[in-house]
């Protein structure tokens, strides 16, 4: 496992390693923080917990209407998301509807990635046009960040996997985020197993998060997010089940960059994604409770989505209800 740093990039300070959650509320800034959470984070890292000025529980729904929820009634400057993706995007949707009063923080409690990225929904009710923020602050230790249990680890180690793999195909790819995507890659594939590495799976994660940042996204990302949106898949099974699918379609597309994943990550990357799912327990688009009656509006509104031109050649409806069909 990797030692233990401190990485400053820009505006934000990264703190990673083993037992960092014991300094968290002094690298956070100190005591007096909005703490968005949820009942499971909470119980692993109390001392965040109790470092708030106040807690805001965070339930199951939309990013965009759990921040919407919640404007006006988070005033502190610092918002601080102890939690997985949906907190903490929650956070950046509140941080961002402030127009720059308030910064995000975050202590990742998940694979996400969420933690390194500006990606997120805008808050229901706030400026729209507003500029999206990633975390001033992030806090990432192995023992909260790849904590879940080994099926669940292994849905949002697929989901990190997949930023590493369509990352460096996007128009925005650079030297820097290509060669964070293959080690990412490297240690999410050699480090998930039935007995995982969750260091290397935490690190990993991180700079497959880095990737996602810098580069955008495309077809991969467009297709699960749509699933989750409107057919009720969960985000991590989303990812798992379809970058088996996804990253077929981008080797034909981007053969230099998926060979280069493949020679990083020892094998096929399709391959490798399958094993990776396996430990899952769901392989397919039904064993995660998507409806086959859905594919069809699902395959219809992913191809409105604009990222798919961060992929060329743009994905056609066909060849995107074709994708979740074979996934189903």
């Amino acid at each position: 496992m990797a030692s233990s740093f401190t990485w400053r990039d820009g505006e934000r300070t990264i703190r990673f390693g083993a037992g960092v959650i014991d300094e968290a509320v002094e690298t956070l800034g100190g005591e007096g923080y909005a703490l968005l959470t949820t009942e499971r984070a909470a119980a692993m890292a109390p001392g965040v917990v109790a470092g708030a000025g106040a807690v805001h529980t965070i339930g199951a729904g939309r990013v965009d209407d759990l921040a919407g929820d919640l404007l006006g009634a988070v005033a502190r400057e610092r918002i601080v998301a102890l939690g997985g993706g949906r907190v903490i995007d929650t956070a950046k949707s509140l941080a961002a509807a402030s127009g720059g009063t308030q910064v995000a923080m975050a202590v990742p409690t998940t694979l996400s990635g969420a933690e390194m990225t500006r990606i997120h929904r805008r808050a229901r009710g706030g400026d729209q046009r507003a500029p999206t923020v990633r975390p001033r602050v992030v806090v990432n230790d192995p023992a909260l960040s790849a904590s879940q249990p080994v099926a669940e680890l292994a849905a949002s180690a697929l989901n990190a996997f997949s930023h590493a793999a369509e990352g460096p195909c996007t128009p925005l790819a650079n030297p820097v985020a290509t060669l964070a995507a293959q080690d990412g890659a490297r240690l999410l594939a050699r480090s998930l197993r039935a007995e995982p590495d969750r260091g290397g799976l935490a690190l990993g994660a991180l700079l497959a998060g880095y990737v996602i940042d810098s580069t955008g996204y495309g077809l991969h990302h467009v297709l699960a997010q749509t699933l989750v949106r409107l057919a009720g898949a969960s985000h991590g099974a989303a990812n798992a089940v379809l970058l088996f699918h996804t990253i077929g379609a981008l080797a034909w597309r981007f053969p230099e960059h998926i060979g280069a994943l493949g020679t990083a990550v020892g094998g096929d990357p399709a391959d490798v994604a399958a094993r990776m799912c396996e430990l899952t327990g769901a392989t397919r688009l039904r064993d995660i409770g998507v409806d086959r009656g859905a594919l069809a509006e699902c395959a219809e509104a992913a191809s409105e989505r604009p990222e798919l031109d961060l992929t060329p050649p743009r994905a056609d409806r066909a060849e995107l209800l074709a994708l979740y069909e074979g996934a189903w």
